[in-house]
């Protein structure tokens, strides 16, 4: 009986041998099968995997690259004023000169009053001017911000801001708040004071030509609105000191030019 069943066997395990040799494509089915099933799976895993890394590169250039609108906006000026400028706490000096324009404010608390060396040589110029035959006076030196204000606010009212900025500082920009600025015009000729035909006179002339030989220079020169922030302006000197105002008229240069500021 043993002998019959092992031999069964032999005759099955023979059949089966016989019938996988001869179809090969069984076994070549199987693996494949396998293979594409771990690929898919593999594919998978890569689809959710590039997203991700894609999204990290993303998000670190965008912190190492703010966008334009996180930039601020160029300041933009108002007639020669910057838009938004914040009141001034200290005034401003540039290799040592006091300056006040369109661009640097004086505190409302600065008050100097009028400058007693720009009031000395003042009053040494006038006396040379007298002896050349002309009576010159300074009928507007130091204004407070107080006063600025009321002033401009007058001319703004009159001509509009627009003109009034031409030819008046706001409050605070004022260059008579310094002290050191001298409205000048001549006695008998009063008509022709804060106009620009005050420098065609023979008064006038002899002012912007001999002015720094005192410490004082015509300060809005005319075709020098652009620059200065004012029209032109015949009547307006500022004190520097003999060597600066010389240096300056010699220069041919406006003051914001000669220090090299706007």
């Amino acid at each position: 009986m043993i002998w019959i069943i092992v031999l069964a066997s032999l005759v099955v395990l023979g059949a089966a041998t016989y019938f996988v040799i001869n179809n090969p494509s069984i076994l070549n089915n199987s693996s494949g099968s396998q293979g594409t099933n771990l690929e898919s799976k593999e594919n998978e895993e890569n689809s959710d995997k590039e997203p991700k890394e894609q999204s990290d590169v993303d998000s670190s250039d965008s912190e190492s690259s703010p966008q334009k609108d996180d930039q601020k906006p160029e300041v933009v000026d108002d007639n020669g004023y910057i838009v938004g400028q914040p009141e001034a706490t200290e005034p401003t000096y540039v290799d040592g000169v006091l300056i006040a324009n369109k661009k640097y404010p004086l505190p409302k608390t600065f008050q100097p009053g009028e400058d007693v060396d720009a009031r000395a040589a003042f009053e040494l110029m006038g006396a040379d001017a007298r002896k050349a035959g002309f009576e010159l006076v300074a009928f507007s030196t130091y204004r407070s911000y107080e006063y600025q204000q009321t002033l401009y606010n007058n001319y703004v009212e009159r001509d509009g801001k627009e003109n009034a900025d031409r030819y008046s500082a706001r409050p605070g920009y004022s260059e008579h708040q310094t002290g050191l600025a001298f409205d000048i015009g001549e006695v008998g000729r009063e008509d022709l004071w804060l106009t620009s035909e005050f420098g065609e006179t023979d008064a006038g002339k002899w002012l912007v030509n001999n002015a720094h030989k005192y410490g004082f220079i015509l300060r809005y020169p005319q075709g020098k609105e652009k620059i200065t922030g004012y029209m032109y302006e015949s009547w307006h000197f500022r004190y520097l000191g003999i060597q600066l105002a010389t240096d300056v008229k010699k220069s041919s240069l406006t003051l914001e030019e000669y220090l090299g500021i706007q």
